[in-house]
């Protein structure tokens, strides 16, 4: 029997080379490349013949543009990542870690649709009296839920165009796999081929389908990166497992918010939407303590008050720089900024910064509260009470506005917070009430403004 012949494949842009080398000629990424076998020019003529002649010539002005409309799931923060809900026709990618709750979620969300809905969900990796049973276990009215136990690409998609729902989850795309491939599950081929395949289906026929990823060790969805690029919208599960709280941000929407976040509570009846995040990641100190600052972030739509904590203390050897749900790089440069235009030494200090709660701070106008809860913990001086801060360091020591600052200045006042000290460029036009706005334009100008509160 004549030996499969195999090509290296790239697991971010999908490039093929015949033989192995550290950069991928793509997209230039290193060690991206891995072993499949290769397909021969004739499966994937036959493959791809279907697709000739089916769209015509025609101009922008002739398209009808229309909102589309929105399919709400039942779970308010799930369609809040989604945007207000599915839209037919549309391609979700959904993934996080194993265990962090992809499966419950979306068997909560069909569960909710069935009612009034026609809905399939697909398993490649559980069999059905194991989905019956955590159906039975959560409490869900299943009914009326279709459920199909298949991996093979192309009775999967026979079942779609005979039973026709009008919305569908394929858990997972790493198990399914098709016949004109002769690869292995879960492969760069069979995901990318997969993928497309059910993404075709899903714009001829109006379904609207939920695709479940798997993450690898560095948190990236499994695959091709493709996989992203050929979606509607794709999710990802945030927190950690041992919390029982967790996060759904939305990465990519092509009808919505990006950076959108759904916030969730793990229980034993399912994960349940949280209508106070804020609460969620503020700490209940019992006196003041110093190295808490309160930070207004805005994730997608809507403002979060998330408490940033800050631990200076005196190193024994190399100085440490460790952080929790913020970016490292960007805590050395604070640190040198403070330094240059403030004075402040940290050079012989270890200095440890988390974000309560589990959450990611990805947007720069963290830098002022991080700076400050530094400058607490350095000092061992609590904060005033009741103040918020928000605003993004410049390395000229400058504080720069960040976006949408009236709203991040009343979702704390309707939290009770009185004091808030925000950049120069964000102070609004006119006074919010209950809020005192103390308006800064330098590093060091924020830190003696510090000094003289209470």
């Amino acid at each position: 029997m004549a030996k499969a012949k195999t090509i290296y494949s790239c697991t971010e842009c999908g490039a093929s080379v015949p033989r192995w080398q550290g950069q991928c000629p793509g997209c230039g990424v290193w060690n991206t490349l891995v072993e499949t076998l290769a397909e021969s020019a004739q499966a994937n003529n036959s493959r791809f013949a279907a697709l000739g002649g089916t769209a015509r010539l025609q101009t922008l002005s002739e398209i009808e543009a229309r909102e589309e409309d929105r399919l709400p799931t039942g779970i308010g923060e799930f369609d809040r990542a989604l945007g207000g809900g599915l839209v037919a026709g549309g391609v979700v990618l959904l993934g996080g870690d194993p265990g962090i709750g992809k499966s419950t979620l979306l068997l909560q969300a069909l569960a909710e649709l069935s009612g009034a809905h026609h809905v399939l969900y697909v398993s490649g990796e559980e069999s059905g009296q194991q989905i019956a049973m955590r159906a039975r276990r959560l409490s869900l009215d299943s009914k009326k839920l279709k459920l199909l136990a298949e991996i093979n690409l192309e009775k999967i998609l026979a079942t779609l165009q005979s039973v026709k729902p009008q919305v569908a989850v394929i858990d997972s795309i790493q198990t399914l796999w098709s016949d004109q491939l002769s690869s292995a599950p879960g492969s760069v081929a069979q995901v990318r081929e997969c993928a497309a395949q059910l993404t075709r289906l899903a714009k001829q026929t109006g379904i609207t389908i939920i695709l479940v990823g798997h993450v690898t060790k560095e948190g990236a969805l499994a695959g091709p990166r493709v996989l992203e690029h050929i979606v509607d919208t794709v999710l990802y599960f945030e927190g950690d497992t041992h919390s029982s709280f967790r996060l759904i941000r939305a990465v990519k929407n092509r009808y919505g918010a990006v950076n959108e976040i759904g916030v969730f509570a793990m229980t034993d009846k399912g994960l349940k939407g949280v209508n106070n995040p804020s609460a969620m990641f503020l700490s209940q100190h019992g006196q003041d303590v110093p190295g808490s600052c309160v930070l207004v972030t805005q994730e997608g739509t809507r403002p979060l008050l998330v408490e940033i904590q800050a631990l200076v203390d005196q190193s024994h050897g190399n100085p440490r720089r460790l952080t929790v749900g913020l970016d490292a790089q960007r805590l050395a440069m604070l640190l040198a900024v403070v330094h240059r235009h403030a004075g402040i030494v940290c050079f012989d200090q270890d200095v440890f910064v988390n974000a309560v709660g589990g959450v990611k701070i990805v947007e720069p106008a963290a830098d002022l509260s991080v700076l400050l809860a530094i400058v607490s913990s350095l000092k061992n001086k609590p904060l005033p009470k009741k103040l918020i801060v928000f605003g993004e360091v410049g390395l000229a020591g400058e504080i720069r506005p960040a976006p949408r600052g009236q709203e991040r200045l009343k979702e704390a006042a309707k939290l009770g917070f009185t004091r808030a000290m925000i950049p120069e460029a964000n102070k609004p036009r006119y006074p919010i009430a209950g809020i005192e706005v103390i308006a800064v334009r330098r590093v060091d100008e924020a830190v003696e403004r510090l000094r003289e509160l209470d």
